[in-house]
């Protein structure tokens, strides 16, 4: 593929077809049940087709159709297993790659943002790109420092006119939603979209994506599991940090990890995300497995993790996660209705004028805080799936206490990486100490030693 499709109306078109694909295959489908195929392998068959079509559309416009692939991704292990077995290699593959831009272009973007003297530092250029993401790809080089000593490096360049791609084909989505809806059922595809386009613009400035790469680099160095490149050189489109020598991202050990290095990476993900706001005063905010690359130790045991792309960060006005977080998950773990919904009050999940039921909304939030009771909590694409069914059930009555909910501005971000994290987890099918993180690590978190009955 030549370059980033920048033009709005082709761009459009290809994600307008997505739904008309899937409606083609449901007409197709019912022929073949007429003509006596099993139901289930008819509609087997067209959930891998429309997997294959929407992943791959969404993976090779990159842009804001990447980033809506990358953050549905996230959400697989919340899918019923008839829906995401069709869907999960596809979404495996998006999170890892996508075609590459010509070499010419990387050259000339080199050019514009570090000046034509750029190859005196950057002695060596891999033509071929060694990973994709959604505004931009990376390529491993050799960077010459001015003693003379050189290093390899990763070359992040980001794909001309990326900023009116993101737009415009957010844009598209947001209008095809209740088309688009079929193709992932059990998502609200609206919210996502909504998301998705208020952090995307964010991420095209890689100046300040390398402020807040700095700052983690410096507060992880020489941490004995977590491993953060430094940054090397940064130009408005070309971001330059030290490389990692990987064999894959946490998107290999979703596919076919053992338990054991599904345990340990997934103890190192979670403690990660807490212990980040904590150190550096920002959340990495894109929980996704492809930004956490994983790094064996000498004799091919699992190892540490390193961890890319600090595009999309929370600044958050203090250091650490909010205080009062952390002291509405101890009143849910304690089944304190009455507490919990005063606190939610008072934070502003719950308007003034609105009437709940404590019972309720205890019903509704308490299996999510499951995993801060126990010391070691085993996190399942089952138990994801039975979280996300009931709280999708209109006939469950904690139903009604979703549309009572309000989620403050503050709390968008860590909202999304909270939920994104826990689903990363649920992929893994990873048991973690997630308690102890969140004592070590969450303000105000005390929770009960004990299960609370309720």
């Amino acid at each position: 593929m030549a370059d980033l499709p920048s033009k709005a109306g082709r761009r459009a078109a290809r994600l307008a077809a997505l739904p008309l694909g899937y409606a083609g295959r449901q007409a197709v489908g019912l022929g073949k049940r007429l003509g006596g195929a099993p139901a289930e392998a008819v509609m087997s068959e067209i959930q891998q087709r429309t997997a294959e079509q929407l992943f791959k559309t969404l993976g090779e416009l990159k842009g804001g159709a990447m980033k809506f692939g990358q953050a549905l991704s996230v959400l697989e292990s919340a899918l019923p297993e008839e829906m995401a077995a069709p869907y999960r290699e596809q979404l495996t593959k998006l999170q890892d790659s996508a075609p590459p831009m010509p070499t010419a272009t990387v050259r000339r973007l080199l050019t514009e943002d570090l000046g034509a003297t750029w190859p005196e530092k950057l002695v060596w250029l891999d033509g071929a790109p060694t990973a994709a993401a959604s505004i931009g790809q990376v390529h491993q080089g050799r960077w010459r420092a001015d003693d003379g000593t050189e290093r390899l490096v990763a070359v992040k360049v980001q794909y001309p006119e990326a900023g009116q791609a993101i737009e415009a084909d957010l844009k598209t989505l947001s209008r095809a939603a209740r088309a688009i809806g079929p193709l992932i059922p059990g998502v609200d595809i609206k919210p996502l979209i909504e998301e998705v386009q208020a952090r995307a613009l964010e991420e095209l400035d890689y100046e300040l994506e390398a402020e807040a790469q700095r700052t983690y680099a410096e507060k992880f160095r020489d941490h004995d599991s977590i491993v953060v490149p430094d940054v090397v050189a940064v130009g408005p489109r070309v971001l330059i940090t030290e490389w990692l020598d990987s064999e894959g991202s946490l998107a290999r050990i979703i596919a076919d990890g053992t338990q054991a290095e599904r345990d340990h990476y997934g103890e190192i993900y979670a403690r990660f995300l807490f212990a980040g706001p904590a150190m550096t005063g920002l959340l990495h905010a894109d929980p996704h497995p492809g930004n956490f690359r994983i790094l064996p130790g000498p004799n091919g045991e699992p190892g540490k993790l390193g961890v890319l792309d600090y595009g999309s960060v929370a600044r958050l006005p203090q250091p650490g996660l909010p205080e009062p977080m952390g002291r509405l998950i101890t009143l849910c773990a304690a089944r304190d209705a009455e507490g919990l919904v005063a606190g939610l009050r008072e934070e502003g999940f719950v308007k003034d004028r609105i009437k709940i039921e404590p019972q309720l909304v205890m019903d509704y939030l308490s299996p999510f805080v499951d995993c801060s009771i126990e010391p070691s909590f085993q996190f399942s694409r089952a138990w994801m799936r039975e979280q996300f069914q009931r709280v999708n059930n209109p006939k469950d009555p904690s139903y009604s206490v979703a549309i009572k909910l309000n989620l403050p501005p503050s709390y968008v971000l860590i909202h999304r990486t909270w939920l994104g994290a826990i689903g990363v987890l649920s992929q893994l099918e990873a048991r973690a100490p997630f308690r102890d993180l969140m004592e070590e690590y969450l303000p105000g978190f005390h929770p009960p030693k004990e299960p609370v009955a309720g």
